[in-house]
């Protein structure tokens, strides 16, 4: 039993058709990745998925998305990424995957799941731009989300592992508020997506100020999930 993860899938296999093939390394990115898939998970492990799953709009065109990945080996643990425009309330998402039998699929939103001692943390994240009162009402919530769900594997006895999307540091660049949350709750390990092509030049990768970090993007990672322990 291992777990793995990756983000940043950006598949459009329904309505909303939005090919990421016209960008340079994503040719055929949906058959590298099954295939990757295939070749490396079991139906025992657990693959955390990093937000930008999907390209649709709304949560019942995420079905044939959601129908993919289902039925690919292993229990996945989805967060939200800033293209997530189908994310909705739990109650909500829980419904859809029950009543389309979508049984390998759940969400991490204010919550944490276990995986041996450890416990699988995380949220969106957020840019902070200081661009106005509604960019730190979201950098206010996801703060919180993040508290909510370290707190919860902690209440559980489990060490937090943190996944993200946004990440936390980039280039010359730091969300102090979500930085703060990692320090304050000596989190070791912390994952995120969001960064492509050329940008991940610039991306923070291994330690920085006592913190482990993992870029998981899809296209970084050759469409392989990447094994985390």
């Amino acid at each position: 039993m291992a777990l793995f993860a990756i983000g940043d899938l950006h598949l459009s296999l329904g309505d909303q058709f939005k090919p990421m093939d016209i960008f340079n390394g994503w040719d055929g990115y949906v058959e590298k990745l099954e295939q990757n898939w295939r070749s490396t998970v079991t139906s025992e492990d657990t693959v955390v998925l990093a937000g930008d799953t999907s390209w649709a709009m709304k949560l019942p065109n995420v079905f044939n998305d959601f129908e993919f990945i289902n039925s690919l080996p292993g229990k996945k643990i989805i967060l939200k990424g800033n293209h997530d425009y189908w994310w909705s309330t739990m109650a909500k998402m829980e419904r859809f995957t029950e009543e389309n039998h979508f049984d390998t699929i759940y969400f991490l939103f204010n919550n944490c799941y276990s995986y041996g001692k450890y416990g699988i943390c995380g949220t969106r994240g957020w840019v902070s731009i200081g661009d106005g009162t509604e960019d730190e009402k979201v950098q206010f919530r996801e703060v919180q989300r993040l508290e909510v769900s370290i707190n919860a594997a902690l209440d559980a006895g489990l060490e937090p592992v943190v996944f993200l999307h946004y990440p936390p540091v980039y280039g010359l660049n730091s969300n102090y508020d979500i930085l703060d949350v990692l320090y304050r709750y000596g989190i070791k390990r912390c994952f995120y997506g969001h960064i492509h092509g050329y940008s991940q030049k610039n991306a923070i990768t291994g330690m920085h100020d006592g913190v482990e970090y993992i870029m998981i993007s899809s296209d970084y990672l050759k469409f392989a999930p990447y094994r985390v322990m």
